[in-house]
């Protein structure tokens, strides 16, 4: 994995910057997709560690060398390293404004430097450090400036391309596009992602944000381009893609684009992958409820065997078999004495509105029910038996409403 000469010399005699040639090139390589060098990673930054903390100091009187140790400690090296090197520099290598920052930023306190650090990142473009500064800048601003954080984001990935900084800043101006209600930003990044870094360790990261994207903003978005972005992934990647967003959709209450996602998805189920077909029939049922045909709906669902089915989508199973139920629940007659007025339980009558229509509920459930009686009085608003079959029905749904909830916010 690392370059021949890196190899043959002893890594006690090895110059910082050399090292850190070795561990950018292993970085680089992980991110590209060769999960096997995650190993040679680790031992780069652990051997670089004690080679930074034995050497000399006069050996950073090499700028190189400086740099080097501060790219080190942005790559996930030891923050403590940076302090102790910091606490040795009696000839004044280090930029304290730089390494002061770098210290905060690193114990969690970047919210503090965020301006100073901004500042630095435009003073030092032109350095070896600057893609790893505009990087760290992007990551300080993007809570309180997201579009801001994408100026630090772009200048990083297009002076660092091909690298795991180039990585990094792609997958964080997602975020960052998201947050500022960038659509077609986001959506751009997504497609440069998909395209660049599919295979990277952090992809998964990548994918979150993506279904999230292509749910909430499904409206928005050039379908075609969204089908042409999902057709960059191989048939593995792109099925479980479309799988996310059915149960993120169907869980929403988007139920066209689960209805279509959970269809592709099983379009691309190869033999053997049986699971993998219940999910989206569970996906494409649970979009399927708010429909007349909810009652073949529940009987396909309840025939998904829970043993493929992971724990937590058991659990929107059976949310789903307890919707359906409310919704195919027959209300009792003797309770509807009050009125005088005649309605149809198909709710055809536009001048009156069927009582599950006035339940606040978390999926939409739909005014047309099974025809289980030609017709019904119209209910009283103080029947004191319709007040508790109402409070029943939003209690349940209420909390399965919370459930639905966990489950979308679940990583």
């Amino acid at each position: 994995m690392l370059p021949a000469p890196a190899l043959a010399e002893d890594p006690e005699a090895l110059p910082p910057y050399r090292m850190l040639r070795s561990l950018q090139f292993v970085q680089d390589t992980v991110v590209l997709g060769d999960h096997s060098a995650a190993e040679m990673q680790r031992f780069m930054l652990e051997t670089m560690d004690q080679r930074l903390r034995t050497a000399d100091p006069s050996i950073f009187d090499d700028v190189r060398n400086v740099d080097a140790a501060l790219v080190y400690a942005m790559s996930g090296g030891n923050p403590a390293t940076l302090e102790y090197l910091v606490a040795r520099d009696v000839n004044g290598n280090f930029d304290s404004r730089v390494s002061d920052a770098l210290r905060k930023y690193l114990s969690g306190k970047g919210t503090l430097i965020t301006r100073s650090l901004g500042n630095m990142a435009k003073e030092y473009r032109n350095a070896k450090i600057a893609p790893y500064l505009a990087l760290v800048a992007g990551n300080v601003t993007i809570t309180e400036n997201p579009a801001g954080a994408l100026e630090f984001y772009d200048w990083a990935r297009l002076t660092a391309p091909g690298t795991i900084v180039e990585e990094a800043a792609l997958r964080r101006s997602l975020s960052a596009a998201m947050d500022a209600k960038m659509v077609d930003r986001a959506f751009d990044y997504s497609a440069r992602y998909a395209r660049r870094f599919l295979h990277s360790p952090y992809a998964s990261q990548f994918a979150d944000l993506f279904v999230k994207l292509a749910v909430d903003h499904y409206e928005e978005l050039d379908h075609d381009d969204l089908v042409a972005t999902l057709e960059i992934m191989d048939i593995d990647r792109r099925r479980e893609t479309y799988l996310r967003i059915a149960r993120q959709a169907a869980i929403s209450g988007k139920n066209g684009l689960a209805r279509d996602a959970a269809e592709k998805a099983k379009q691309l189920v190869g033999e053997g992958s049986d699971n993998l077909g219940a999910l989206a029939d569970l996906y494409g049922g649970l979009a399927d409820i708010p429909t007349a045909e909810v009652g073949a709906v529940v009987d396909r669902i309840s025939q998904i065997p829970d043993a493929m089915l992971t724990p937590s989508d058991r659990v929107l199973k059976s949310a789903a078999e307890t919707i359906a139920r409310e919704v195919l629940q027959v209300p009792d007659p003797d309770s509807f004495t009050q009125a005088e007025e005649i309605i149809s339980i198909t709710g055809d009558d536009k001048t009156n509105t069927p009582v599950d229509a006035q339940m606040p509920v978390a999926i939409d459930i739909p005014t047309v029910q099974p025809a289980v009686a030609s017709e019904i009085k119209a209910p009283a608003q103080d029947d004191p038996e319709l007040k508790s079959f109402v409070e029943k029905g939003r209690s349940k749904l209420e909390e399965i409403d919370s459930l639905l909830n966990q489950e979308s916010s679940a990583p």
